[in-house]
């Protein structure tokens, strides 16, 4: 399993939300590219960016600072998320140098946008999936649809999917922890390596991340953690050991 930090942007800064309310973001740096290169010197194998005000407006907003953060990364595989709708963003960002491309509202929206996308780019895609009581959320969690995360997960389960990203939106930002029985239902029902997103605290939760992972190999691809580690509760290379033994 991957620890896995998370830049969000916003205004060109690196700030995280809690419960996905872009009203209440505690701005964590200004400078972005220097954060990026930060986590590639603490040892991250993978980094998640979310272009917080793409996911709000509908399109990117923040590709030109994302594609130097690609470049700051020496190779480190980006995962990019936030206002990607269509085949030129998805393409626009893959030419760029970023890993995976992830697609939320409009796999939710257009379930054949998402099945083109990763028929094209199979292995090259993620399934954002956020979901508030279990409920699918858009538009950057505005919008909650009445589509079940399980119900959209089993049918992605047929797509050539690099993995999927399951937040719950209650935990994101709290420091509440895992919701571990929802991220397995996810994996179970998908047959793809989800990625938990959302409530991860300390080095408690990276352990019990990791003996869920030895109970059921295979379905468990790593872990994004955000306000953690930026406010000094959870060390990143710590964590990883963790996943490591």
């Amino acid at each position: 399993m991957l620890l896995i930090p998370a830049i969000d942007l916003k205004d060109g800064k690196c700030v995280r939300l809690k419960q996905g309310r872009m009203d209440d973001a505690d701005v964590f740096s200004d400078d972005p590219v220097s954060m990026a290169r930060h986590w590639v010197d603490v040892g991250c194998r993978r980094l998640h960016i979310v272009d917080l005000d793409g996911a709000f407006a509908g399109r990117p907003r923040n590709q030109a600072l994302i594609a130097a953060m690609v470049s700051a990364m020496a190779g480190v595989p980006v995962q990019v998320g936030g206002g990607i709708r269509s085949s030129e963003i998805v393409e626009g960002y893959l030419g760029a140098g970023v890993a995976s491309v992830i697609i939320g509202t409009k796999a939710v929206e257009d379930p054949d946008f998402l099945e083109q996308m990763a028929a094209r780019h199979p292995q090259r895609i993620i399934l954002g999936l956020d979901a508030r009581d279990g409920r699918v959320a858009t538009e950057g969690w505005d919008v909650t649809s009445t589509r079940t995360a399980v119900n959209l997960a089993r049918w992605a389960g047929q797509l050539p999917l690099e993995a999927i990203v399951y937040t719950d939106i209650e935990r994101d930002g709290m420091l509440t922890g895992v919701n571990i029985p929802a991220t397995l239902d996810v994996a179970v029902s998908s047959g793809l390596p989800v990625i938990a997103s959302g409530g991860v605290a300390s080095l408690d939760d990276v352990r019990r991340l990791h003996v869920a992972d030895r109970e059921h190999p295979g379905l468990l691809y790593g872990a994004i953690t955000g306000r953690a580690i930026y406010e000094g509760t959870l060390e990143l290379a710590e964590g990883q050991l963790v996943f490591d033994r």
